[in-house]
């Protein structure tokens, strides 16, 4: 699902990104989530912190398969 419609990001890019080990500030300066309207912040947020909390550090080529935290975000 696209999280970020004036930068067209998605949930699995931001989740690929967290996967790694980047946090919200990082994501927001590599994909400019949030950086326009602001709506989407508190979702991108959000899916940041759920992987945080999940999957603490992997390396972006081993994300073969990404489980999309589920929630109430909406685009």
């Amino acid at each position: 699902m696209i999280v970020c419609v004036c930068q067209r990001v998605s949930d699995r890019e931001i989740v690929r990104h967290a996967r790694a080990g980047m946090g919200f500030d990082d994501i927001q300066l590599e994909l400019g989530v949030a950086t326009c309207c602001g709506r989407c912040e508190g979702c991108a947020r959000d899916i940041v912190a759920q992987c945080a909390a999940s999957h603490p550090v992997a390396a972006l080529h081993n994300a073969a398969r990404i489980d999309v935290p589920q929630g109430g975000c909406a685009a």
